[in-house]
Parts: C-alpha cells; sequence; structure tokens
C-alpha cells in the first residue's frame, strides 16, 4: 500500500513538472516596449542621472567634470539642461546653465566639462539636470 502511494504521488510530481512550450508572445513584448517608450519620453528626467565632481584650476576658473548617465531602456534624449550653482559658505554666489545638444543613447552615458570663472572663496557646487527631450 506504501509503495502504491509513494507511485502515485511520485508520478503526479512528474506530470506537474514538466516544461511546457509556452510561445514568445511578440504582441505583448511590444506592447510592452511601447508602454515603457512613453513613460521615458514623459518623464525624461526620472531617467538621467547626473554626477561629478570639481576642482579650481592653476587660471583661477572652477572646473566641473560631470557625467549624464541615461538609465532608460528604450529611449535616448537629447538638448539635456544642467544648471550649475555655486556657492562660498553655504551662500550663491554664481549659477550658470549648460545645454548639451548631443543624443545620449539608452544606457549610454556623456561626459562634459565646464570652465566657469567665479567669485574667489567659492567653496562648493551643486549641480542639477533642468530638462532634456526625447529623441523622437
Amino acid at each position: 500500500m506504501k509503495s502504491v502511494i509513494l507511485f502515485l504521488i511520485l508520478a503526479s510530481g512528474l506530470f506537474s513538472c514538466q516544461n511546457k512550450d509556452k510561445k514568445f508572445d511578440d504582441h505583448s513584448y511590444q506592447e510592452t516596449k511601447i508602454t515603457l517608450a512613453e513613460k521615458e519620453r514623459s518623464n525624461p528626467k526620472q531617467f538621467l542621472q547626473l554626477s561629478g565632481d570639481d576642482h579650481r584650476n592653476f587660471f583661477g576658473k572652477t572646473v566641473y567634470k560631470g557625467v549624464i548617465k541615461n538609465t532608460a531602456t528604450v529611449v535616448a534624449y537629447n538638448e539635456v539642461r544642467v544648471k550649475l550653482l555655486y556657492f562660498k559658505n553655504g551662500v550663491q554666489v554664481a549659477n550658470h546653465e549648460e545645454l548639451f545638444e548631443n543624443s545620449i543613447a539608452p544606457n549610454d552615458d556623456f561626459s562634459f566639462k565646464a570652465k566657469y570663472k567665479t567669485p574667489k572663496g567659492t567653496d562648493s557646487i551643486a549641480a542639477y539636470i533642468m530638462s532634456a527631450k526625447a529623441v523622437k
């Protein structure tokens, strides 16, 4: 009796674990891709990350070296507008805007360098992405 029950349990396990051939649903994949593209087009700042560092060069200019990373999977961006805020003792003393017309492909990045003459004693920089446009 035990062997019959054991056989039934093993047999049901074998039949339930069969690998069913699931066909790739191209239509569903395309719909998902379109939906993702719409989200990425409508929220470019959500998919662009800015990082960088700054230093003062020999000529007294503040140099900011930055990298804009596109984390989107479908959409490329261009006309990325970056705002640089310069501070001295916690008080904003200057600001500049940069416009990069280069196209940044999905899962790619773009490096840039901005040099500006800033007030003496400028000790920190805050940088953020103001806007960007999705490439059509």
